[in-house]
């Protein structure tokens, strides 16, 4: 794997999505914590942008999980940072 992250604005760009319950979850937490996350947790969470809305969503509410040990936790911190608010 590339040690290179694509640039903050893309990432916050892909975070404005199709549903406005994602934008209200996704859009808060880059602003928030992105900077704040290590390389790893990073790459899960523009791993996580790749999934299509209605299963992001789903991810996101707790309805379904991903497969991957690295989205679980990613989605974790981005769920615990919304109860926070």
């Amino acid at each position: 794997m590339e040690n290179h992250l694509p640039e903050s604005v893309s990432v916050r760009w892909q975070c404005r999505r199709g549903m406005l319950e994602l934008d209200m979850m996704l859009l808060p937490f880059f602003e928030s914590q992105y900077e704040d996350l290590n390389f790893d947790e990073k790459i899960a969470f523009i791993d996580l942008l790749n999934a299509p809305d209605q299963t992001l969503y789903q991810w996101l509410i707790g309805r379904e999980e991903p497969e991957t040990k690295t989205l679980q936790a990613i989605l974790q911190k981005i769920r615990l940072f919304k109860w926070k608010e």
